[in-house]
């Protein structure tokens, strides 16, 4: 007899594709959330420049005017701080969103990978019980023959 035990190689392989599909899938999850995140930073720094250009067209405009050449500037500082505030916020959520991801995504390849590794140590534990019954059986065996040769 040899040392040589069969492993479901069928289940082995099924276990490490469905890993290689579903880690994947995670990333790319993350990756469009950090995409969706560069594409609302880069809006919001258009909406920004373009605010702040509006807010400083109508400040020549009314410049010769006094009362309302501070009126315009007060309007261009709210203006900007209110797209900087939104820029803020949607940089925030953004972040928060993609740590929530990047979180998510950790959490499910740690369970996978811990599942996987509980699954490959039922199958060693089968291995090593069919390696020890056929060194049991080798035993007896040859036992059995240097017995017989006495």
């Amino acid at each position: 007899m040899s040392g040589n035990v069969l492993v479901d190689k069928k289940k082995i392989m099924e276990l490490v594709d469905q890993l290689r599909l579903a880690i994947p899938q995670e990333v790319k999850a993350a990756d469009e959330v950090l995409s969706q995140k560069d594409h609302i930073l880069n809006q919001a720094a258009v909406d920004a420049r373009r605010t702040k250009a509006k807010a400083e067209d109508d400040y020549r405009v009314r410049l010769d005017q006094n009362e309302i050449t501070e009126l315009a500037q007060k309007r261009a500082d709210q203006a900007i701080a209110d797209a900087e505030e939104r820029v803020n916020r949607m940089l925030q959520q953004s972040e928060n969103e993609s740590r929530s991801r990047r979180t998510d995504a950790d959490a499910y390849a740690l369970r996978s990978l811990r599942a996987l590794e509980r699954q490959l140590h039922e199958i060693s534990g089968s291995v090593r019980k069919g390696i020890d019954m056929l060194s049991q059986e080798t035993a007896a065996v040859n036992g059995s023959v240097r017995r017989g040769d006495d």
